[in-house]
């Protein structure tokens, strides 16, 4: 886990991915490639990947799987859509590396839930010159409000899911 004070990025749990790495949310089953680029933002380890790293596209329900374990219906909320990761079981996140996928110019939206599972609202990011401050930001000004149980970071271009923060027990 990217550990942050006082907020944690939180990857996709390696019980999460090992099932993502078979079949994805949607059902269809994960299909391996070679990364020619790199530059991929892996939600295993919350890093871009490297050029020739294995890694799958999949589908992904990030509030599903939530709601799942608290016993949570989003009913409607409840959504899927893609995200890489690394084909083969990688070490997850290294220790003390800021907020993942921050860089200036990059688009973000930081999407409030409840324990129900229903959006609270959000706020709509457009990263500067210190984009770690812009987002513990808008998680402390998301968690002042006692309702909400957890953010969804989110890329406003095509809607990605790339990572979650959950309210501090």
């Amino acid at each position: 886990m990217t550990t942050l004070k006082p907020h944690t990025a939180l990857p996709i749990a390696p019980s999460v991915l090992a099932h993502l790495r078979v079949r994805d949310d949607a059902g269809r089953p994960a299909l391996p490639y070679e990364d020619p680029e790199g530059d991929a933002p892996l939600r295993c380890c919350l890093r871009g990947s490297l050029p020739g790293e294995r890694i799958a596209l999949v589908s992904y329900a990030p509030l599903r799987r939530w709601a799942a374990a608290t016993g949570a219906d989003p009913g409607a909320y409840d959504e899927q859509g893609p995200v890489f990761i690394h084909a083969a079981e990688c070490a997850g996140p290294a220790a003390g590396t800021g907020y993942p996928f921050a860089h200036p110019g990059a688009l973000r939206t930081a999407r409030r839930y409840d324990a129900a599972g229903h959006i609270l609202g959000g706020r709509v990011l457009t990263l500067a010159a210190d984009p770690g401050a812009q987002i513990e930001e808008a998680l402390t000004e998301a968690f002042a409000d006692p309702a909400v149980a957890l953010v969804h970071l989110r890329a406003v271009e095509f809607g990605c899911f790339l990572f979650e923060v959950r309210r501090a027990p």
